[in-house]
């Protein structure tokens, strides 16, 4: 075999072997998946949540927790991009939690409470969105839960319904005229610009992201401690939120169970026996189970009778009016 010639300094050296893929721009990495804490103290939905989640390429439930204070550990130890927490449930629950949670993690409220002052202290307390069960589809709680993080609110109709009769109830009539010249061709204020020419574009802002401005929430020293101490302000039945205002109907006088309550707010909201399985993620037949024992306590015959009862429309219901 001849010998190699030996390698001269500044000798020609013949280009590497060229691959089919030279030039070709490289692909990205894949981005991390979003990734969420589920809370809610009933388990199937739960696994239903999680299931749903989780079968989206870029979800991942990295947790679930059954009350506020397994959330908040599960939020401090995983630091999740979104979490899904529930209003109601046993310990601490999610409004008491929520001040909290916050100071780690975006939160969306995800429950089957839809009372207006519910909604308009989750949204004081710095939650981010207010989905009420039976009003969203899969496809839409995905999309919320992509939108939450990227600081995009989400409201279902229940929940935007309640904050705005809460803001028009609250709403003190304009006690000054009207400044001149509003609406004329010539007037800019309305549309972004003030008089003297300066931007009103973060008015804009706050109004596309859903019409007010929030100051900034002062968080509560963060520690399990005070969060393990902290008592439980809503109740695991539709019975009323006890933040000091009285509810409309003594409902605690039916002794329907947290799922029955759960099952009456959705009959009074007028969903069918199959609509109401498809939510609380049960068959059908659990549902007139459900239905029978409900019927019993209230002592009705039908749905109507028993939803006037619920909410307080029915004649003997003023007795239990607080």
């Amino acid at each position: 075999m001849p010998d190699q010639p030996p390698h001269l300094p500044g000798a020609f050296q013949p280009p590497p072997p060229q691959t089919p893929f030279a030039g070709c721009p490289q692909p990205a990495p894949p981005a991390r998946p979003l990734r969420v804490v589920v809370a809610d103290d009933n388990p199937v939905v739960r696994a239903g949540l999680t299931a749903l989640l989780s079968g989206r390429e870029d979800i991942e439930v990295v947790a679930e927790a059954a009350d506020g204070g397994q959330a908040y550990e599960a939020a401090r130890q995983h630091r999740p991009d979104v979490v899904l927490l529930d209003v109601r449930m046993p310990g601490v629950d999610g409004i008491s939690a929520l001040p909290y949670l916050v100071g780690i993690a975006p939160v969306v409220m995800l429950t089957y409470s839809r009372e207006s002052e519910i909604v308009q202290e989750a949204l004081r307390r710095g939650a981010g969105g207010y989905l009420v069960h039976g009003e969203f589809t899969a496809d839409q709680l995905v999309q919320a839960v992509r939108d939450i993080r990227e600081g995009r609110p989400h409201f279902t109709p229940t929940a935007a319904g309640a904050l705005l009769t809460q803001l028009r109830r609250t709403q003190q009539p304009p006690t000054v005229p009207l400044p001149e010249g509003l609406g004329q061709s010539g007037s800019a204020t309305a549309y972004g610009v003030s008089p003297d020419g300066h931007s009103h574009s973060h008015t804009q802002q706050a109004a596309h992201a859903g019409g007010f401005e929030a100051e900034p929430a002062s968080h509560p020293v963060v520690s399990p401690e005070n969060l393990s101490h902290m008592q439980p302000r809503v109740g695991q039945s539709s019975s009323g939120w006890s933040s000091g205002h009285p509810a409309a109907v003594d409902r605690s006088r039916f002794q329907l169970s947290a799922r029955e309550a759960e099952i009456m707010d959705l009959i009074a909201s007028g969903m069918n026996n199959q609509q109401i399985a498809a939510t609380c993620f049960i068959s059908e037949k659990t549902v007139k189970n459900h239905i029978n024992r409900i019927f019993a306590k209230l002592h009705s015959t039908s749905r109507a009778e028993a939803a006037a009862k619920w909410i307080g429309t029915a004649p003997d219901a003023q007795r239990g009016r607080g």
